[in-house]
């Protein structure tokens, strides 16, 4: 019997599923939406969650700030994205303790009929 899997791999393996996550997630704090399958959006949430927790606890001065940031950058990958995760998106979600995500079904798409999805920053 082969080793249960922790979630969907989405086609790949695992370090396929962390790299694509990453790109999903970077891309979403630039555009503040992307529009994506509805595995993949739902998949990405609590992930893009974790990031902005993660930004928000960034935000206090002290010897644990440079940490949580490289911690970021080396999950995103991307400096610029790591920037604007820390000094724009973050401060927005100061006093709210979750639910940073929306995610909108769209429908299905016409060439496979996917079931679409809209996620965005709330």
């Amino acid at each position: 019997m082969p080793t249960p899997r922790k979630s969907k791999r989405f086609g790949g393996g695992a370090a396929h599923q962390r790299l694509m996550m990453a790109n999903l997630a970077a891309s979403l704090f630039a555009a503040e939406a992307i529009v994506t399958t509805e595995a993949k959006a739902k998949a990405l949430r609590p992930l893009a969650e974790k990031l902005i927790t993660k930004a928000k606890k960034a935000q206090d001065e002290g010897p644990m700030r440079v940490h949580r940031i490289r911690q970021l950058q080396g999950f995103l990958g991307d400096r610029e994205m790591t920037h604007k995760l820390v000094n724009d998106v973050a401060p927005r979600y100061i006093d709210r303790n979750g639910g940073y995500t929306r995610i909108l079904k769209l429908g299905t798409r016409h060439g496979d009929a996917a079931e679409m999805a809209r996620i965005e920053l709330v």
